[in-house]
C-alpha cells in the first residue's frame, strides 16, 4: 500500500516514513501542502498522513480541496493542536481519522491498517484465497497450514494482490501502489519479486494461485489459470 506523508519537520518525516517502509508501505513525503496536491494529483495513493500545520496550504485546506476535487482517498490528520474545534473542523473538512501529537507509532499503525481496511468496501483482517491466508495485521502469511516467510516487499506486493483478489492488475498498477515515487519503470523489479513470491506460495501446490496473463499482469486467484497463460 502506498502512502503519502505530509509533514514539514523533516527529522519527524524522516523517523515516521522510515518506520512506515519498515512496516512494508511504500512511502512518498511532501513538506507543504501545495506539494502534497500535486502529488495527489499525479500519483494513486492507498492513504494520506496530513499534518495539519504545513506551510503554503495548511492540512485543512489540503483536505478540503481533495474532497472538492471528488478524491474519496482516506485521510488521517496528524496535529499537535489537540482543541475539540480543531479536531471538529478536521473532520467536516473531510478527514477520516485525526491524531493528536505526540502519539504512540504502534497506535498510529493500528489507525492506518482501520483506514485500508475501510476503504471503498470494508476489508477483512484476514484475507484467504483457497488455502493461502494472509493476516494484515501481523503480516504472517500462511498457506495449508504452513507458514511462508516473506520480505517486506515481497508481502506488501502479496497484500495488494490479495486485496485486489481475481483481479488482473498490471505493471503500472503494481509499481503505483507496492513502490513509491524513485522506482525505475523500466527496471525488471516487479517481474523478480512476482517470480519469487510465485516460488514461495505456490511451490509444492498442485493449484498456482499467483498466475500470469500474457499480455495484461498478474492476478491472484483460486481459478485455474486458462489455458497459454
Amino acid at each position: 500500500m502506498r502512502i503519502l506523508l505530509v509533514e514539514d519537520e523533516p527529522d519527524t518525516g524522516r523517523m515516521l516514513a522510515k518506520g512506515l517502509r519498515e512496516q512494508t508501505y511504500a512511502v512518498d513525503v511532501a513538506a507543504d501542502g501545495e506539494v502534497a496536491l500535486y502529488q495527489m494529483a499525479i500519483h494513486d495513493y492507498d492513504l494520506l498522513i496530513l499534518d495539519v500545520m504545513l506551510p503554503c496550504k495548511d492540512g485543512f485546506a489540503v483536505c478540503h480541496e481533495l474532497r472538492e476535487s471528488g478524491s474519496t482517498v482516506p485521510v488521517l490528520m496528524l496535529t499537535a493542536r489537540d482543541a475539540v474545534q480543531d479536531r471538529i473542523v478536521g473532520l467536516d473538512t473531510g478527514a477520516d481519522d485525526y491524531l493528536t501529537k505526540p502519539f504512540d507509532f504502534h497506535e498510529l499503525l493500528a489507525r492506518i491498517r482501520a483506514l485500508l481496511r475501510r476503504g471503498p468496501a470494508l476489508i477483512p483482517e484476514t484475507l484467504a484465497i483457497a488455502d493461502l491466508c494472509i493476516n494484515t495485521q501481523s503480516h504472517q502469511v500462511h498457506r495449508g497450514g504452513r507458514r511462508i516467510a516473506l520480505t517486506a516487499k515481497e508481502y506488501a506486493l502479496l497484500e495488494y494482490l490479495a486485496r485486489r483478489a481475481g483481479v488482473v492488475v498490471n505493471r503500472a498498477e503494481i509499481a503505483e501502489h507496492v513502490w513509491d515515487e524513485t522506482f525505475d519503470p523500466f527496471s525488471n523489479l516487479i517481474e523478480v519479486y512476482v517470480q519469487r513470491l510465485r516460488q514461495k506460495i505456490d511451490t509444492g501446490s498442485p493449484l498456482r494461485l499467483l498466475q500470469t496473463r500474457r499480455g495484461e499482469g498478474y492476478v491472484l486467484t483460486a481459478a485455474e489459470a486458462p489455458r497459454g497463460s
